[in-house]
């Protein structure tokens, strides 16, 4: 009886530890603010603390930010430096998306359907949207210049996952935030096995962007 309780826990042991060595190391975010609501559209980004590690290039496919019941959908994307995005038009009226945002400066005359050539993010940095003809439509691009990166969900998690063991500088970025981004710096050593944690409470401001929309059935073609 004792060998068969020594084999049950010796297999127990065998596979605990395969499922560890199995779980890809990475980083379990949370984000809230002051009250403990979940925040959404917070964007982390990890970098290796030793700046001598060369990063990989992430692979960028899809990215698009549309215009849908004149908002910008998703209203935060999070890309890496070099990525191209597409503005796709899909409401029944024209829009004319711009940013002056140093980090990226374009204007897309105005248009229906999809823009002939999406835009290149080449610098790191935030790039702000906005529409020449809705001013109440804002959107953010954020350009990383780290291919670790993940953007929180509606319950305020995220999820860096495949981060090769190392130690990490971890930032959070929001639209609303009142501290500078510079100042939520976190070291988080990432190890093989199970997620290293890191979490953040911010202080939102209020949203700047306030929709002025027509009410329904009036400016129409506006």
């Amino acid at each position: 009886m004792r060998d068969l309780e020594k084999i049950a826990a010796l297999a127990l042991f065998v596979a605990i530890a395969g499922a560890a060595r199995g779980q890809t190391p990475g980083i379990d975010v949370r984000v809230v603010d002051r009250q403990g609501t979940p925040v959404a559209d917070a964007v982390v980004v990890a970098v290796p603390a030793d700046p001598n590690v060369r990063l990989p290039a992430r692979l960028a496919h899809g990215n698009v930010v549309d215009q849908i019941d004149k908002q910008f959908v998703p209203r935060v994307q999070v890309v890496e430096v070099g990525t191209a995005v597409t503005f796709p038009n899909n409401d029944h009226v024209r829009h004319q998306v711009y940013s002056f945002s140093p980090a990226r400066r374009f204007e897309l005359p105005l248009y229906a359907g999809v823009p002939a050539k999406p835009i290149l993010f080449d610098k790191p940095g935030i790039v702000v949207l906005g529409c020449n003809i809705h001013d109440w439509m804002i959107g953010y691009i954020y350009v990383s210049e780290s291919p670790y990166f993940a953007k929180t969900r509606a319950d305020g998690t995220a999820v860096l996952a495949n981060l090769p063991p190392r130690a990490y500088v971890v930032r959070v970025w929001h639209p609303q935030m009142s501290v500078a981004e510079e100042t939520t710096h976190k070291t988080v050593d990432v190890i093989p096995g199970p997620h290293a944690n890191a979490a953040w409470t911010l202080e939102l401001k209020p949203e700047t962007g306030i929709r002025r929309a027509p009410a329904p059935g009036q400016g129409r073609g506006y």
